[in-house]
């Protein structure tokens, strides 16, 4: 993958502006994937996809991109549809399994469970790609988003069941094979080979040397 560069980056205004310094409408064509990604949202908070409660979710998607316009969401120009379908069921798997663990804790700990706030610097510089770890994370059980830091592509994160430093490790690498699945699925092709590079047997095998 390609360096990021770690200094801080603000685009808001560049993106809010066009070339002659008004700000910029995103046009329907540009807003469908943050629409889409809204009305899905929208069910999954109320465990409810039925063709009702998601036409009513796309009319208030509509209403907050008309009301909070925000820059157009840049796409990757990819998508591989085997890999979103591998990451549709792994999160519905991560959902089933993080409910039964977090109601396992309740039962067994109770108020003894610990957890922490972490930060977690991802790989990638696409705000699709941050913006969408931040969401899966927020709807499996145990784990919520707390801030994003834009500039460095840094998670902030309130997680459940964290006793040791290795655990935080462990809660780390859980979110970057988050980052890596949605990479696979919609990144860039530069990112993609990166994670595709990054995975390969004699990488792994140079970094359990080191």
């Amino acid at each position: 993958m390609p360096h990021k560069n770690m200094t801080p980056r603000d685009q808001r205004i560049d993106d809010a502006l066009d070339t002659a310094g008004v700000r910029h409408r995103a046009t329907l064509k540009q807003e469908w994937p943050l629409l889409l990604l809204l009305i899905f949202v929208w069910g999954a908070l109320w465990a409810d996809f039925t063709p009702g409660n998601l036409l009513f979710g796309a009319i208030i998607a509509l209403v907050i991109v008309t009301l909070f316009p925000l820059p157009p969401v840049v796409l990757s120009g990819r998508i591989n549809i085997w890999y979103c379908i591998k990451l549709f069921v792994w999160f519905l798997g991560q959902v089933v399994a993080a409910s039964a663990h977090v109601a396992a804790l309740a039962l067994v700990r109770g108020k003894k469970t610990r957890s922490a706030v972490i930060a977690v610097p991802l790989r990638t510089d696409s705000d699709l790609i941050v913006m969408t770890v931040g969401h899966v994370l927020t709807l499996i059980p145990g784990s919520f988003v707390l801030d994003v830091d834009r500039s460095s592509s840094t998670l902030y994160l309130h997680y459940i069941d964290i006793n040791s430093a290795q655990d935080v490790e462990k809660a780390r690498e859980n979110i970057r094979d988050i980052e890596r699945r949605l990479i696979m699925a919609i990144g860039s092709h530069d990112e993609y080979e990166a994670i595709k590079s990054e995975c390969s047997p004699s990488v792994r095998r140079k970094k359990a040397r080191a």
